[in-house]
């Protein structure tokens, strides 16, 4: 992935001063700045968390935007609307903490996008070397506010506008204003719909499918491990994955039951495919991780789980279940 800084500013949501401070000039994309972005670009942009959009057709942030595109307003004024409209309703927000803003326009791979990433002030502490009166230095350990996110931490919130289509690929927070809980950035300032994301989608896969087999008193864990294992042997080279296959396959021995599925997935909202980083999520998929009401966890290997030349499960008659670890040559305590 090719990613090229083309323009950068940063803006202060300062909520504790009653004024978002302003820049009127672009960043200065110097080595350090222009790696801090293109880190924080290459963290965020295949988010598994992240969803994808469109703008309403009545959004002010994309009649914004195409008047940028076509020159009306230059980088600087329209980054400063931007900053504008999302400190407005954040300002009413409970609890919330000073911010930055940074908004850049960008290319991925000759993709031209406009990125938003809004990161809460941290604090921390930093050093400080001091002159005295005698000439001696002098140096002490200070609190410092207002520090940026590190290379290694993640953008708490962020969009991605394709400048070419118009999608939107957003993460967000939710914030209580006047008693209600909002996702402020993509409900108030990008008005866009929002879609369910990979991760969201295979956790709702996950409480569907416990959900119907509890009802018909099923084996949970039985049907977890089918649940892992379809998605491990059938996610597309393309990374699309279809809820409703899972639950096809899963109870693919009563009809009833994939009903049941199928109802559960589209009343939450989740019935329609998605797009997953196949890399993460089969990684996520090639191991069982199993808790017993003992304290006992174990970790298990999609290709052992149903094979009982090495792992075997039984239920006994008095209710209790026993696992039977087979064929194994040596034990390494970790």
């Amino acid at each position: 992935m090719l990613v090229i800084i083309e323009k950068a500013i940063l803006h202060i949501l300062d909520f504790a001063g009653g004024t978002p401070v302003l820049s009127a000039q672009e960043l200065e994309l110097e080595q350090g700045t222009r790696e801090f972005l293109v880190k924080h670009v290459e963290k965020t942009i295949g988010s598994q968390d992240a969803k994808t959009g469109k703008f309403y057709e009545s959004s002010e942030f994309s009649s914004h935007l195409a008047a940028y595109q076509e020159g009306q307003a230059s980088f600087a004024e329209f980054s400063q609307q931007v900053a504008n409209a999302l400190y407005q309703p954040l300002s009413h927000a409970e609890d919330i903490e000073c911010a930055d803003l940074f908004v850049c326009q960008i290319r991925v791979d000759d993709t031209p996008q406009l990125v938003l990433f809004k990161c809460t002030n941290n604090h921390g502490y930093v050093h400080q070397v001091n002159v005295a009166e005698d000439g001696s230095v002098v140096t002490e350990v200070m609190n410092s506010y207002g520090l940026l996110p590190n290379l290694s931490q993640r953008m708490e919130e962020f969009a991605y506008i394709n400048l070419d289509t118009k999608e939107v690929l957003i993460k967000a927070k939710r914030y209580s204003i006047d008693g209600n809980k909002v996702f402020v950035l993509p409900e108030l300032l990008l008005e866009c719909a929002q879609s369910p994301s990979p991760n969201e989608t295979i956790k709702e896969i996950s409480k569907a499918v416990k959900k119907v087999t509890e009802a018909y008193c099923q084996d949970q864990v039985e049907a977890a491990a089918a649940v892992k294992s379809y998605i491990a042997e059938n996610l597309q080279p393309d990374g699309q994955l279809d809820p409703q296959e899972v639950g096809m396959a899963v109870f693919k021995d009563n009809p009833s039951m994939q009903a049941d599925y199928r109802q559960e997935m589209e009343n939450s909202g989740f019935g329609e495919p998605v797009v997953v980083n196949q890399e993460a999520t089969l990684k996520k998929m090639r191991k069982h991780r199993l808790s017993t009401d003992t304290g006992i966890e174990l970790v298990i290997p999609t290709e052992f789980f149903e094979n009982t030349e090495f792992v075997e499960f039984y239920k006994d008659d008095d209710g209790f279940m026993s696992i039977t670890l087979k064929n194994i040559q040596n034990i390494t305590n970790k």
